[in-house]
């Protein structure tokens, strides 16, 4: 018998939202326990199927009077909205901040978007890349004389829009507990970007960070940073503790005293001698001899290697694909969570008590919606096929 439900078991969430941001938080509520509903639109779920799991997927075409007014009849037993609109835009097909909330007082309302409800650019179109542009984040990564690096859709979409969202989430609803009312977040990308580059932007301009690629911490040091090695694939150098140091130096192979590494006129030398070095032997023949050397010093793996790491392959023993729960909770006996991809929009609205005319009226509406694919990832073209013509002689 299982004796303890997730944190947030007997909590509901009606999640509007698509692509990554809000699917991924809504996904980490449903890990911790949390109902989560996923209202897509007309014949299209817009949800990812690794974003999915946990989750309740129904259709509503929110554009008519009758999946508006099913939205609503949801959103009067529901703890938390997520939704990803432009400013605006959740008001014009009625799940607006007023209107939801003066239906339930108690709702935690969260709007996830990336330059915020207000300013000048908060009507604009945008993307992972261009919030982190807007920040400073791209500024301050990658080599000084290449463009600045993508570091995925990692920093924006997943760490300041999501992580914050969930967090702004949890603390509404402790001070509900209090107050027996909801509030409204507005959970903005660039915001959640510029909180975790605070530290950065402050060492801006200093030693630590002079400017892109020369910094302590964004590979202009030699000793944090990554390295060939022969035959294909790179090792993670983080050693800046001087113990680390000196660990990196000795298994290294070097014999000359240690150097006065956190000089900058010395960096240049000493990442010589590292590519050098690192370029003498295989990724696995360095993994071996750092492994237990207390260097700071990995074997950088691809999203396919990464079960091949014992102590990733532990984490994810009872994980079925890549994405494991997190974080973990102590005497966790709850099954893991799966995604299940079926339309339940009948037997949720049945639930929310209405009758089989309307929701008769709902499917139909549904069906003659028309909806823009959401497909994530987006399907490539087939690529095209060379032309090869045999030159007769």
């Amino acid at each position: 018998m299982m004796a303890n439900p997730r944190p947030l078991a007997g909590l509901r969430v009606i999640d509007l939202s698509r692509l990554a941001p809000g699917p991924y938080a809504t996904m980490l509520l449903a890990d911790m326990g949390a109902e989560v509903i996923t209202v897509g639109a007309g014949s299209d779920a817009g949800v990812a199927p690794v974003l999915a799991r946990g989750k309740t997927l129904i259709r509503l075409d929110l554009k008519s009077p009758e999946g508006q007014a099913a939205l609503h009849r949801l959103v009067e037993t529901a703890d938390v909205l997520v939704e990803g609109f432009r400013p605006g835009v959740a008001a014009r097909i009625g799940a607006g901040p007023e209107a939801m909330t003066a239906l339930n007082p108690r709702l935690v309302y969260c709007s996830l978007t990336g330059y915020g409800q207000e300013g000048p650019r908060a009507q604009e179109a945008g993307h992972d890349i261009n919030y982190l542009a807007a920040v400073g984040v791209l500024g301050a990564m990658g080599p000084a004389d290449q463009p600045p690096a993508v570091p995925l859709n990692l920093i924006a979409d997943f760490g300041g829009g999501s992580l914050f969202a969930v967090i702004g989430i949890l603390a509404a609803l402790q001070e509900r507990s209090r107050t027996g009312r909801g509030r409204r977040i507005d959970a903005a990308m660039v915001d959640g970007c510029l909180s975790m580059m605070g530290m950065h932007s402050e060492m801006w301009g200093t030693d630590f960070m002079p400017s892109r690629g020369r910094g302590l911490l964004d590979g202009g040091a030699p000793f944090y940073r990554c390295y060939a090695c022969a035959g294909g694939g790179f090792m993670a150098v983080g050693a800046l503790e001087p113990h680390f140091f000196v660990n990196l130096w000795k298994t290294l192979g070097f014999a000359d005293p240690v150097p006065a590494y956190m000089d900058p006129d010395l960096w240049p030398e000493l990442e010589a001698r590292f590519t050098e070095a690192f370029a003498t032997r295989s990724r696995a023949e360095w993994t071996a001899l750092f492994e237990g050397a207390e260097a700071c010093v990995s074997p950088v793996l691809s999203p396919g290697e990464v079960r091949q790491d014992p102590q990733i392959a532990q984490r994810l023993a009872t994980t079925a694909g890549t994405v494991p729960l997190a974080p973990r909770f102590a005497d966790d006996d709850q099954p893991f969570p799966q995604a299940d991809m079926a339309d339940r929009t009948e037997a949720v609205l049945t639930a929310a008590g209405l009758g089989p005319d309307t929701i008769a009226t709902v499917l139909r509406t549904n069906a003659a919606a028309k909806t823009r694919s959401l497909e994530w990832p987006p399907r490539r073209p087939p690529r095209a096929q060379p032309d090869i013509e045999r030159r007769q002689g």
